[in-house]
């Protein structure tokens, strides 16, 4: 870590250097526009608005309606008569894949916590699964309407219908069904609704899509309410726009099966004068690919096929989706992604001459990675960003200059530079085209192509495989948005905050707890400053609520209901929208317990996979440690197979960055931040103890006692200083070994947990620190294989393969007693897998396992083995 960020040192200021000549030279090509869209904006209701956000904004994208999309997708190859990825194999990652997670898991969620409606031409849900309920195949429960004064009656227009498992050529699944209508009402009460209650075949996050139909007299606030584990979240619909085809409400967690606790209402209710509510089908999850080409489906989930399927999927036009007439897949892609966001937004304002659905989209912009190499192999290539001009006379549908496209193109630009500058020192302006793509030449309003870094170039993706890495490119991006969108409307505008830090919790009194927390500042927006919080709490069985407005300070108290768990997080707002969450801590009050257990979580790292740079090889290997993503991701591809240096450039299976292909189609599980809420659920599940947790920021901060609680469970998980990381994830930082030795010397009861505690501790100090304290040995031997462990009366197993579901631990570790502790677990070879001590001089104990506690498979066993240790820690509760 340290030779790297020395080399960026040394290279720095001529990077700075070279940086700021390419924005001034962007910055000097022409005369920027100012206020582009003159008197044209939108002023109605929005496409779709969340009204049971607690904030407002603003000063930010709110109101204004994005075409995004990441650049290409599996498709059919009519040429080779095979699916296939439109790129190569490279770095156990294809372009196809890689670009979804800079946009799925970071930029989206920016931009629409920043107000924005976002559409994307492609599927967003990384969800294998997808239940769609609907009027023409639906029986009650799951399809059920209720009438009052105003009754549900069919439309004149063809609807949805499901009538087939898979699609050819020119199907459209939104002309084989039937759609419903009711008149609206002012009366809420008196309103009538219709019930969509899918059957959900496994407990997991749905986006939600649903289909109604635009008449000439449609309601611009069409009400819809999101059952979700209980917690219901209201939306209005603008059916003024967007009908015939999803519409995209939002992303939440359901349980498994058919419940009125999951499930989806429309309502006639509105504010306006004789209109009606149309209402059509409703879809959860993105689902598999059902668009059969050359006599097959792809195999793949829906959100990584091209663009071409999804629209055919949606509703659209054949000259939408297939402007080759389907004999060329690959070029239709390339065209729809424009062509869909054209369709979408045609009639607007914005394309007030283009025949579409009406929605004001006003920008496009796909997000892309380019070929390209420097044979130093030490080199980074960077960022390209294209746009079109000489189109179409220079002018846009709505008769703006095309030369705001190049005024966005060269933000993007400069911006992204100026962004990963300030943090990591690296990346160069490579370039600005004004070339004739299509897409940048098809959109009717100004777009850009934004080429990320280069996917062929090993220091390019030693950077872009990193989740922080992807988060700054991500923020860069969307703030070149608002300040582009903002200034072309003459408004003001103000950045949303980065998430709260250090949140932690402490008892204030016997059922009471006070939340507290801090914000992250932004060095480089000072606009970006909380002027608010939203604290988000799910109780017991049901999901997160939609948040409590926090106006003053950065703490809060909950009174805590006994028995119940409670789960929070935070967010930061302003003006300008608001932040990406904070980690999930958890608490529960046990009115019985004078016992108080607290929860560390200590498992912070995002991480790129292992890296291999040397004299003769460059790569990433994946069995070694394949890094930890930001939540889900779907971006891998498989194992890295070639790894020479001197390949470098080379196409095909022996050029260096080659990679398998075992993992396409797979999501796989990483840090979801929110691991305190599986332990303070085994941890409570025999009712004897309460239970707080904390952030490890707050404890190495030394904003927590440690003192004040019987027993501590420190989660690590796969923390470790793994050496290529861009950010700072040791195990046992020099304050948090501080606070935890003098924790130990009052008598602390200590728990932990992870799967890297021996080999993050290399130095002599660090090795004094796991032997005396923690009271464990660690050298390095031979792979443990197999899943299966006992201990504690009990054979369990954890989760070592990769999966959706949760994280994996690769490489489990050996741990030895030391002195007096002795082994409590073991792998099925007999070899220590968890190590406990008792002192003989205090109440003293420790309990270190070299795998993740919550990487235990099963929930009985998880909690079996939890409450197994706590009868050893706190031996008088038992």
């Amino acid at each position: 870590m340290k030779r790297m960020k020395n080399s960026f040192l040394r290279h720095g200021s001529f990077i700075i250097l070279v940086a700021l000549c390419a924005t001034n030279a962007l910055a000097q090509d022409h005369i920027r526009l100012k206020e582009a869209w003159g008197r044209i904006d939108y002023k109605g209701n929005p496409w779709v608005e969340n009204v049971s956000r607690p904030n407002k904004i603003s000063q930010g994208l709110q109101n204004r309606h994005i075409a995004l999309w990441a650049s290409h997708g599996y498709y059919y190859d009519q040429t080779k008569e095979t699916w296939k990825w439109q790129r190569p194999y490279l770095f156990s990652t294809t372009e196809d894949l890689y670009t979804q997670t800079i946009v799925v898991p970071y930029l989206i969620p920016m931009l629409e916590r920043a107000g924005a409606v976002v559409f994307s031409p492609r599927e967003r849900d990384w969800q294998k699964q997808e239940v769609i309920v609907d009027n023409d195949t639906h029986p009650a429960p799951q399809y059920l309407e209720v009438n009052t004064q105003q009754r549900w009656s069919a439309t004149s227009m063809p609807g949805f219908a499901q009538r087939k498992t898979v699609y050819n050529d020119g199907d459209n699944p939104f002309a084989d069904g039937t759609a419903r209508m009711a008149k609206t009402t002012k009366s809420e009460r008196r309103s009538s609704l219709v019930s969509y209650q899918p059957n959900i075949p496994e407990s997991g996050r749905y986006a939600v899509y649903v289909s109604y139909q635009t008449q000439k007299n449609s309601a611009p606030d069409a009400q819809y309410i999101v059952y979700h584990k209980g917690e219901a979240t209201e939306f209005r619909v603008n059916q003024q726009m967007g009908g015939s085809t999803w519409v995209y409400l939002g992303t939440f967690d359901f349980d498994a099966g058919c419940s009125e606790q999951n499930r989806i209402v429309v309502t006639n209710y509105s504010k306006s004068k004789k209109t009606v509510v149309t209402t059509d089908a409703v879809r959860l999850g993105g689902g598999m690919g059902n668009i059969v080409r050359g006599g097959t489906v792809s195999n793949l989930p829906r959100c990584l096929e091209a663009a071409r399927y999804y629209a055919q999927w949606a509703g659209a036009p054949y000259a939408v989706y297939s402007s080759k007439k389907g004999v060329d897949d690959y070029s239709d892609d390339i065209n729809v992604r424009s062509l869909m966001s054209n369709w979408i937004g045609g009639g607007s304002m914005y394309m007030p001459t283009k025949e579409g659905l009406g929605v004001p989209i006003e920008l496009s912009l796909a997000i892309h990675s380019d070929a390209g190499y420097k044979p130093d192999g030490e080199s980074l290539i960077g960022p390209l960003a294209i746009c079109t001009t000489a189109f179409n006379d220079g002018r846009l549908n709505s008769g703006i200059s095309r030369m705001a496209s190049k005024d966005f193109a060269a933000d993007l630009l400069s911006n992204l530079i100026d962004d990963v500058q300030a943090k990591y020192h690296c990346f160069e302006a490579r370039a600005l085209w004004d070339r004739n793509y299509s897409e940048t030449r098809l959109p009717e309003v100004p777009s850009a192509i934004l080429e990320t870094l280069s996917h062929q170039s090993f220091p390019d993706m030693r950077y872009g495989l990193d989740p922080n890495f992807r988060f700054t490119m991500a923020r860069s991006i969307y703030k070149t948005i608002l300040r582009f969108i903002c200034e072309q409307h003459g408004r003001p505008f103000v950045v949303a905050p980065l998430p709260p830090v250090d949140f932690t919790m402490e008892w204030t009194d016997k059922d009471r707890i006070q939340l507290s927390w801090r914000p992250q500042q932004d060095e480089k927006e000072p606009s970006a400053k909380p002027q608010s919080y939203i604290l988000y709490t799910a109780k017991g069985r049901n999901g997160f609520d939609n948040g409590q407005l926090i106006e003053r300070g950065t703490t809060t108290t909950v009174k805590l209901e006994p028995g119940v768990q409670y789960n929070f997080r935070i967010t930061a707002c302003n003006k300008g929208g608001e932040s990406l969450p904070s980690e999930t801590l958890s608490a529960t009050f046990n009115p019985l317990s004078e016992k108080q257990i607290l929860i560390i979580n200590g498992f912070t790292r995002l991480s790129s996979p292992a890296v291999v740079n040397n004299e003769n090889e460059q790569g990433f290997n994946l069995w070694q440690d394949i890094g930890v993503s930001y939540g889900l991701t779907a971006g891998f591809s498989g194992n890295q197979v070639c790894f020479d240096r001197s390949t470098m450039g080379k196409g095909g299976e022996d050029g260096l960055g080659y990679s398998g292909n075992e993992l396409e189609g797979h999501f796989i599980a990483g840090n979801s931040f929110d691991f305190p809420v599986s332990h303070t659920a085994v941890i409570a599940s025999n009712q004897r103890y309460s239970v707080t947790s904390t952030s490890i920021e707050a404890v190495e901060r030394g904003e927590v006692d440690l003192g004040q609680y019987d027993a501590i469970d420190l989660i690590l998980g796969l923390q470790r200083n793994d050496g290529h990381s861009l950010e700072y994830y040791k195990t046992f930082t020099p304050r948090l070994q501080m606070a935890l030795r003098a924790y130990m010397q009052t008598g602390g009861r200590l728990l932990v947990s992870g799967a890297f505690i021996g080999s993050d501790m290399t130095t002599p100090e660090e090795q004094g620190f796991l032997n005396n304290v923690l009271h464990v040995g660690y050298a390095p031997g031979d792979e443990v294989f197999g899943n299966n462990i006992n201990g504690l009366g009990r054979e369990f197993t954890i989760q070592r393969e990769l999966n959706h579901r949760h994280y994996a631990v690769q490489h489990p570790e050996v741990l030895t007693p030391t002195g007096e502790a002795f082994c409590a677990l073991a792998y099925s070879d007999g070899r220590s897998a968890g190590v406990a001590w008792q002192s003989p001089h205090s109440t003293a104990r420790t309990f270190v396992m070299g795998f993740p506690l919550e990487c235990i498979e099963g929930y009985a066993d998880r909690a079996d083995i939890m409450q197994g240790i706590l009868a050893f820690l706190l031996p008088s509760e038992y």
